[in-house]
């Protein structure tokens, strides 16, 4: 008992420092459903108005093309990743490859690199490619900067299977693509859904590259939609109206975050072996 009075003092700080973000989200939340008088605090009336761009295209422009389009740029960067860093991780876990050790510092230090210092470069090849200002090309991009986390987190997932369990399974005749597949593989799905579900939000949430590598494309995602929105400059601008796009836009993040939160801890337990 006494050690659990002893972690108030901390539970109660950490809920001072918070209130205040709290209580803002709180009022965002009810300004997207309200009106207020001019210099009042507290809202006056009930109004889906702010929520008119869901379905009225000429208040805001389209949000269901951007938000498609976001979800397959999210959706595919998750198929990639998964399915790279699942067979690359095993191969560095599990074979005697050469150079082992510096192929794992080379991971580090690629994911260590921040993307705003490799645009240059990445420019230049989507030039060469024919990728620049194409959805296809942003997502290769986003795709290559995810990848070596996604490769040192399953290895350290695969670092934890017992090889007992795969010497049984080539014991009993099974190919190593058998073992991994079916004996191997479901060991380590809470690591998948968790890369899975961090991958997507990321890419959920990405604004900068499809901004700097697309930025007179015919396509929108998200991100980019929402700053063209809240742009104070536009005619008719609307607080409360970007309010309720930037809701929309976090709505998915939330909703994912709340259900799988415990799994995406699980993300950290991984990646801890050389």
């Amino acid at each position: 008992m006494s050690r659990n009075f002893a972690f108030w003092p901390i539970i109660l700080v950490l809920a001072l420092i918070t209130a205040p973000l709290a209580i803002m989200y709180l009022f965002l939340a009810i300004d997207t459903v309200t009106t207020s008088a001019p210099g009042s605090f507290w809202p006056t009336r009930f109004t889906l108005e702010h929520w008119r761009f869901l379905w009225d295209a000429k208040l805001t422009g389209d949000v269901w093309g951007p938000t498609a389009t976001t979800f397959i740029f999210a959706s595919t960067m998750v198929v990639i990743v998964l399915t790279v860093s699942s067979t690359a991780g095993y191969a560095i876990s599990r074979l005697n490859l050469p150079f082992r050790r510096l192929f794992l510092s080379g991971i580090l230090v690629m994911h260590a690199f921040p993307a705003v210092t490799l645009l240059i470069g990445v420019f230049l090849v989507l030039q060469f490619a024919g990728l620049y200002n194409t959805l296809i090309g942003v997502i290769l991009v986003k795709t290559g900067f995810s990848i070596p986390f996604g490769v040192w987190i399953m290895k350290g997932f695969y670092d934890q299977v017992p090889w007992e369990i795969e010497m049984a399974g080539v014991q009993d005749g099974a190919s190593r693509v058998t073992v991994w597949w079916r004996l191997i593989l479901p060991q380590v799905k809470p690591g998948l859904l968790s890369l899975g579900i961090f991958v997507f939000i990321d890419g959920w949430s990405e604004f900068m590259l499809p901004r700097i590598l697309a930025p007179s494309s015919n396509f929108d995602v998200l991100s980019t939609y929402l700053n063209r929105v809240s742009d104070p400059d536009t005619a008719q601008y609307n607080f409360n109206l970007v309010k309720s796009v930037g809701l929309f836009y976090t709505l998915p993040i939330l909703a994912l975050y709340a259900v799988f939160q415990n799994r995406l801890m699980n993300i950290f337990s991984g990646g801890t072996k050389g």
